[in-house]
């Protein structure tokens, strides 16, 4: 059987009663290529790019998306999964929605959107992107042992490696690379959703091997400019990933995500549960 295409995964369809539907497969699994999809859960990019389409197409939405907030509460399953988006407040500039969505007997997710109109003020913008040329990136392919399935629909290309396995220093924590989904469209609002957490978690960098796993607890992006097809026509989004911290079970870390031009995109930071420590344990 075909694969599910990126297109696909990110359809939702009517199923009455104001809930959207989507049919998540193994394809988007986040459980390493090495290992059964089953072993993982639909990845945190693809549902969090779900649930700002629900609220935008559910809510009859046009402002561009400013900030999306997602709480996972649980991993949901491969099968069809409702959306259902809910109206906070509207107006002509601003509007506020809730997005939930989940199972039977499994609530997965519960997100924010804030959706705004941009207008002329002042501007100040302070984020400047140290972009390598593109000639210069390492098109270097993840461990296939380590890459999890959803990324056979990413192109990664890193600046100086994935840097796995303590490549990274903690007086330099931060991984850089370009991104862009395989179907190499014009970067939109739902692909830049879904890139932003499109790469294995940045303390995987400063952080000895073997890899330690973990689970995505909060995520939220704020994006900074409207996406148009002019952004970039092929496709193609700068990123940096730094690890803020890493401790007590926990990791948090924050993202960048720039045009080609360098033009500031979005911010994200991730908060994650790592997996209990075996150390010591027969």
């Amino acid at each position: 059987m075909d694969r599910q295409t990126l297109t696909e995964a990110l359809t939702l369809t009517p199923a009455g009663e104001g809930v959207l539907e989507a049919q998540l497969t193994r394809d988007f699994s986040n459980a390493p290529l090495a290992m059964d999809p089953d072993r993982g859960a639909p990845f945190g990019g693809l549902m969090a790019a779900l649930a700002a389409r629900a609220a935008r197409e559910g809510l009859g939405i046009v402002p561009p998306l400013q900030t999306l907030t997602v709480q996972y509460l649980a991993a949901a399953r491969f099968e069809t999964c409702a959306f259902t988006p809910t109206l906070l407040r509207g107006g002509r500039s601003v509007a506020f929605a809730r997005v939930d969505a989940g199972q039977p007997d499994r609530h997965a997710l519960s997100a924010l959107a804030t959706f705004g109109r941009t207008s002329s003020g002042p501007e100040v913008k302070p984020l400047v992107a140290p972009v390598t040329p593109f000639a210069d990136l390492d098109p270097e392919i993840v461990d296939p042992t380590l890459a999890p399935w959803f990324t056979r629909y990413i192109e990664h290309r890193f600046d100086g490696g994935p840097r796995l396995g303590g490549g990274n220093t903690v007086s330099d924590p931060t991984l850089r690379l370009w991104m862009r989904t395989t179907d190499r469209k014009p970067l939109d609002e739902l692909d830049l959703c879904f890139l932003l957490d499109g790469i294995f978690p940045s303390y995987m960098t400063v952080l000895p091997a073997p890899p330690i796993v973990s689970a995505s607890v909060d995520l939220r992006y704020d994006f900074i400019e409207p996406l148009t097809p002019e952004t970039s026509p092929e496709g193609w989004a700068v990123f940096q990933f730094t690890v803020r911290d890493v401790g007590g079970g926990w990791a948090l870390d924050d993202g960048v995500a720039f045009s080609p031009s360098g033009a500031p995109l979005a911010l994200a930071r991730q908060r994650r549960k790592l997996a209990p420590s075996r150390t010591g344990q027969a």
